[in-house]
């Protein structure tokens, strides 16, 4: 079978696990949350091509669905950390309604004080098994921070976390300098804030560690529409396991 389909079926397989599972992870016990979290990142993995161009079934986005929210609450399936450029529509791109997705939006897609409390949110209170961090091809922020261009006024704050990114594209590939350096460095941006979340957050550290939220990294293609999934992070135990041991290296506070 082509692993590579339209976001419509996707659409259409989140519609059948949603009936079969449930929305709330508060009605689910952890070896659940883990399955839900596994078929989430499955569904969404099936959006690699091609993209917003395929037929979209624009799901769940009428006045009766916003009615039900509000009556019923928001149960997300899905948390995500995605830039705030414009040409990434999240919710087209994976053919998602009103109440489907915990969008958290940021130019180079950080993860940061404000970033990291909207995930622990989407996650841990809203109870969305699985987290996305959504990066896209010509992102300008990681190409100001690539290409060393002049920023002003809070952005070289905002961009900060992407240097280490770029420095370790340029690691990585040492004969790219520049904007030829920004493909490389845009994948490694989505590990950064991964690994920039992690180190921060206590609370997405335990529900990962428990088997109850998965986090995956993507980059969406503005040209093409489809989105290349990159994984989980490549050091996500090592992480964890790194960031416990020096906590407990802490000495108490009274």
């Amino acid at each position: 079978m082509n692993a590579r389909r339209s976001a419509s079926s996707g659409s259409a397989a989140l519609t059948s696990i949603l009936s079969r599972d449930g929305d709330s992870a508060a009605n689910s016990g952890p070896n659940n949350q883990g399955r839900r979290a596994y078929k989430r990142w499955r569904l969404f993995r099936r959006n690699e091509g091609p993209g917003v161009d395929a037929k979209t079934s624009a799901p769940r986005r009428d006045a009766a669905r916003r009615t039900e929210t509000v009556k019923n609450g928001q149960h997300p399936v899905a948390t995500l950390i995605a830039c705030s450029d414009s040409r990434e529509p999240v919710e087209i791109i994976f053919d998602q309604g009103i109440g489907d997705l915990f969008v958290v939006r940021v130019a180079g897609n950080v993860a940061n004080t404000d970033e990291i409390g909207s995930v622990e949110y989407g996650t841990s209170h809203l109870g969305a098994p699985l987290l996305i961090v959504l990066g896209h091809t010509e992102c300008g922020a990681v190409t100001a921070v690539a290409t060393k261009a002049e920023v002003h006024g809070s952005i070289p704050a905002l961009v900060a976390p992407i240097q280490p990114a770029v420095d370790k594209a340029q690691k990585e590939h040492p004969d790219l300098k520049g904007k030829d350096l920004v493909p490389a460095a845009i994948e490694a941006n989505v590990f950064q804030s991964i690994e920039d979340l992690l180190k921060k957050s206590e609370m997405t550290r335990k529900l990962v560690a428990g088997g109850k939220l998965r986090i995956e990294g993507a980059v969406y293609d503005l040209t093409s529409g489809s989105v290349k999934w990159l994984g989980a992070h490549p050091q996500q135990k090592a992480l964890l396991e790194t960031v416990e041991k020096a906590r407990e290296l802490e000495p108490a506070h009274h």
